[in-house]
């Protein structure tokens, strides 16, 4: 009986999974994406550079959280196993082709990206201990007036990044940890509770700071490794760029053709970067902006993006074709491909190099997913106690993902994460006024010369914004 209605469930969930993902959300997301990308005249491209100088500049000491230390804990969400793991499963199912349009929609993305986390900051609050809160929730409580709204996000993020995500990152670390090196996974589940333990419970700072020395280590380990596979391979990498471009639209026979590449490599975008979806929006409304406006934060963010999804999956990608494990992959997928396919270029040792990466990428990522879930427990509820509770929640989920698979867990966290970012794309386009507002005004001074600052006061038509958080030289009104 009670295998029978998990059964049911799981069938129920899988295919409300099977139209968001398989549908719903690519169109939605897509078109989002298009929409910012004209209303800011590419602004991902125009001002790529400034964006790039934002966040090398965003490593200054301020009294808060730096916009460096925000970048590094949203690419700690945003960089998981779905980065390796993910990628080759793309090209398992729909071919060299998917890489093209993983590509096309983080492109798009960036403009979302600035959108979502520009909102972020404009309607950010301090906490009882003088730190900043934000996100989707938050904006949509204090720009749209709907609570209601701010509220189910909350709770569809908290279940999907709080809980779901965790245990399947924790789950993937004993798993390759257990099959490297033989390592007991209750052992290493109370090891890894215990690290999370002590920086989950410093708060967000706390893990900031872990994001700023783990990110950086662990994205140009897997980028030297994928560099040496390049060299190695330097010959092949005009065929397989030409690969990849037939494949994208049918003009060489792929795994899945044209639209299963085109659907692929959407989906994998998608997931990866977290464009639309509202969760890096959550730490972004944290960070303090240099300069300071909230548009800063938006080019921060646009640049996670692109560092996800153009820089390290295509990565993994280039690992993948060059290394030619396609002629001949066997069983092979996910992981696994990628496992072998750097065990052919490099030899064993490539094994334990991948589960240190998962260790470190895993790892960031529950610290993270923490972070986006904390600052909606806040927003649901001021309570330090139910705070705390919640800590050993998500720690006990942490202990359970590590010795047992939770793939219905899992299952229902994408359905979560699906509905999450349907709220958070129609609280942003209903509040795209705001947001193109407030992006004109940076870019208003910074062609003027000087360092954008964003005076609240001046933009009465903005509802709900705190104006004693920003103050600063006199900003263009709002615009009809």
């Amino acid at each position: 009986m009670f295998e029978s209605l998990i059964s049911a469930i799981e069938s129920v969930v899988n295919a409300i999974n099977g139209m968001l993902w398989g549908s719903v959300l690519i169109y939605v997301l897509v078109a989002a994406g298009v929409f910012f990308t004209l209303r800011l005249s590419f602004i991902q491209f125009r001002l790529f550079g400034h964006g790039a100088k934002l966040v090398i500049q965003g490593r200054e000491k301020v009294d808060g959280i730096s916009s460096f230390q925000v970048f590094c804990t949203s690419m700690a969400a945003r960089v998981g196993t779905g980065n390796m793991a993910g990628v080759a499963v793309a090209i398992t199912v729909g071919g060299a082709g998917a890489i093209f349009w993983m590509w096309l929609i983080a492109l798009l993305g960036m403009a979302t990206a600035f959108i979502e986390s520009t909102l972020a900051q404009v309607y950010k609050v301090r906490d009882s201990e003088g730190q900043f809160r934000g996100g989707p929730a938050y904006y949509m409580e204090k720009g749209l007036g709907k609570r209601w709204m701010g509220t189910l996000f909350s709770i569809l993020l908290i279940i999907a990044f709080g809980f779901a995500f965790n245990a399947a990152q924790a789950n993937t670390i004993t798993d390759a940890l257990n099959n490297a090196f033989g390592f007991d996974k209750t052992i290493v589940g109370l090891g890894i509770v215990l690290a999370s333990a002590y920086i989950i419970c410093g708060g967000l700072k706390k893990v900031a700071r872990a994001s700023e020395l783990i990110v950086p280590v662990m994205a140009v380990a897997y980028l030297a490794i994928a560099m040496l596979v390049l060299v190695l391979n330097i010959e092949q990498v005009p065929a397989a760029l030409s690969l990849i471009v037939k494949s994208a639209f049918g003009w060489e026979e792929a795994a899945g053709g044209a639209m299963g590449a085109m659907m692929a490599g959407i989906a994998r975008g998608l997931f990866s970067n977290e464009a639309g979806m509202g969760s890096a929006a959550n730490i972004a409304a944290s960070a303090t902006p240099n300069p300071n406006h909230p548009a800063s934060q938006g080019f921060v963010q646009m640049i996670g993006v692109f560092v996800d999804t153009i820089v390290i999956c295509t990565a993994s990608a280039a690992i993948i074709l060059l290394s030619g494990v396609l002629d001949n992959p066997g069983e092979q997928k996910g992981i696994g491909l990628l496992q072998l396919a750097l065990s052919n270029e490099l030899g064993g040792w490539s094994a334990y190099f991948i589960s240190f990466a998962i260790l470190l990428f895993c790892f960031s990522s529950i610290i993270a997913n923490y972070s986006y879930a904390e600052s909606n427990i806040m927003f649901l509820t001021k309570s330090k106690k139910v705070l705390f509770i919640f800590r050993g929640a998500v720690l006990a989920m942490v202990m359970a993902g590590s010795v047992a698979s939770l793939q219905l867990v899992w299952n229902f966290a994408d359905v979560s994460m699906g509905l999450m970012a349907l709220v958070n794309i129609a609280a942003i386009v209903m509040l795209s006024k705001v947001a193109f507002a407030v992006i004109k005004d940076y870019e208003r001074q910074l062609k003027a010369g000087q360092t954008p600052t964003f005076d609240a006061s001046q933009f009465p038509e903005i509802n709900g914004i705190e104006t004693g958080e920003w103050s600063g030289k006199k900003a263009a009104l709002l615009e009809e």
